[in-house]
């Protein structure tokens, strides 16, 4: 049996290793990446100083409103995420904690994960550019695309850019914008058959469209319950599966006729 002195010091002994381990859990690098709402930029106009879209061999429309690509910016791979990131990042709405390797290949280093994005990229602008050229019929005419965007990786932004190449070159397909002059986000992979895939994270693109003005989020049809997690007020989901549904929907909404799907 152990005196109360005796027992006080036995548990001041196993509290010492009980705390090291509380600040081992709290302090510990852990592999998560802490994600929050990155820029969105106007596909229809200039990227620092640059069009982003950029078209010769055909006319192009003047155009009004804005076609928005969205981000997500995350800590970089060899950031420092503890215990007490991920608890704080898992009760805010702003930001999302998401397994490393969910957001940068596992065992590459920073160098190679941003010559991954570019060519990713890459790829996307040129499977946009197709989807767009075919979906006006124009794949076979002397039409040249050039789409920038500076500081930008990844292939989530091949909707957008294929939207904004129909609107430059044939808008709704009588004299009127696709965006109805409004300000329209959205994100989604293209494929050269214009089919969306989904992405990730859009639960926080949608929360960077409505601050930087969007009305309107055209989001993959598989992502719609993700998207309406965190839904800003004000925003409006149109889900999408291709870039012709994705045009049709946004000539009906512009028109006020036909139907506009809903998450």
């Amino acid at each position: 049996m152990f005196s109360r002195v005796s027992r006080v010091q036995v548990l001041v002994g196993c509290a010492v290793p009980l705390v090291g381990l509380i600040a081992v859990a709290v302090f510990v690098p852990l592999p998560f990446s802490v994600a929050q709402p990155g820029m969105t930029a106007n596909v229809l106009g200039e990227n620092k100083g640059t069009p982003v879209i950029t078209i010769s061999g055909a006319p192009t429309r003047r155009t009004t409103g804005q076609l928005r690509m969205t981000t997500i910016e995350a800590t970089s791979p060899d950031t420092h995420v503890s215990l007490g990131d991920v608890v704080d990042g898992w009760f805010r709405t702003d930001q999302a904690v998401m397994p490393r390797d969910a957001v940068y290949p596992s065992g590459e280093s920073t160098k190679e994960i941003e010559r991954h994005n570019t060519e990713q990229m890459k790829a996307s602008q040129d499977a946009a550019t197709e989807a767009a050229l075919t979906y006006l019929h124009r794949a076979d005419d002397d039409v040249t695309v050039t789409l920038k965007l500076a500081d930008v990786g990844g292939p989530s932004a091949g909707l957008l850019f294929s939207l904004g190449i129909v609107d430059k070159l044939n808008g709704d397909g009588s004299g009127g914008d696709l965006t109805g002059g409004r300000t329209v986000a959205g994100t989604g992979t293209i494929d050269a058959e214009g089919r969306v895939g989904a992405v990730g994270g859009v639960a926080l693109k949608t929360q960077a469209a409505r601050r930087d003005g969007a009305t309107v989020f055209l989001v993959p049809k598989d992502e719609c319950s993700q998207a309406k997690s965190e839904l800003p007020a004000g925003l409006r989901l149109i889900p999408v599966t291709t870039l012709k549904g994705a045009v049709d929907s946004l000539v009906s909404l512009e028109k006020g006729k036909g139907r506009v799907p809903s998450c």
